[in-house]
């Protein structure tokens, strides 16, 4: 199983882009969004990928993020969105506004995907609306690892960003559950103290614990 690949641009289509990795190219969909956030040919990039196998089909998918790949996962897991709805989605709203649409339950934001219908769109938020939190705090806490191109051997090593003082598992969490929210679009002060107030019932909350404890401090009343 193919789960990311790093190398030089060799081809850009209008789906999909050719990845020259050490002399074997791989040709990998990519949504509109991605391709546009893509270096032009002879650029080096790296993409999550996720490869869909079927009796007909064999097929490699890049996302730019771990947290759009897994949002990718989710979607196809729904019954009636195949992978191209799923990029259609995704290409559409990118991966911040996916799960900003699905956690508010926002399925118009869903329906406006091209090919994506208001049944489809609402058993998405229906049946993922639960499971938003937990990729919402992976998409907080995702940090890119910077890469340097090497000359030598034409190919992209990469280089861990250098190591930040660590922080209680407390503060990290509370840190990243309110970057999630700010993505949502609530105000500082209200995520601040929603995250605040749920991390003071449950101390030990991880961040996914902290979006979800918080989401329903904030959701309306009545």
């Amino acid at each position: 199983m193919i789960g990311r690949l790093s190398g030089r641009i060799d081809y850009r289509g209008i789906d999909h882009v050719l990845i020259d990795v050490r002399g074997v190219g791989y040709i990998v969909q990519v949504s509109e969004r991605t391709l546009s956030a893509l270096p032009p040919v002879g650029g080096f990039a790296a993409l999550w990928t996720e490869m869909i196998v079927r009796e007909d089909l064999m097929q490699l998918i890049g996302f730019m993020t771990l947290a759009e790949k897994e949002w990718h996962r989710l979607l196809t897991s729904v019954q009636g969105v195949g992978a191209k709805a799923a990029m259609s989605i995704l290409g559409t709203l990118g991966p911040d506004a996916t799960g900003r649409a699905i956690a508010l339950g926002d399925w118009a934001a869903v329906k406006a995907a091209p090919g994506v219908g208001p049944k489809i769109a609402q058993r998405v938020v229906n049946e993922l609306k639960d499971k938003a939190p937990a990729v919402m705090a992976m998409g907080a806490s995702e940090a890119p690892k910077p890469a340097l191109h090497d000359d030598d051997d034409d190919e992209v090593i990469e280089r861990p960003a250098p190591t930040a003082p660590r922080t209680a598992p407390s503060a990290s969490a509370q840190s990243d559950a309110l970057s999630a929210l700010s993505n949502l679009g609530y105000g500082p002060g209200d995520a601040a103290s929603a995250v605040a107030q749920a991390a003071g019932e449950d101390p030990e909350a991880e961040t996914e614990a902290l979006i979800r404890a918080a989401l329903r401090l904030l959701a309306p009343k009545g």
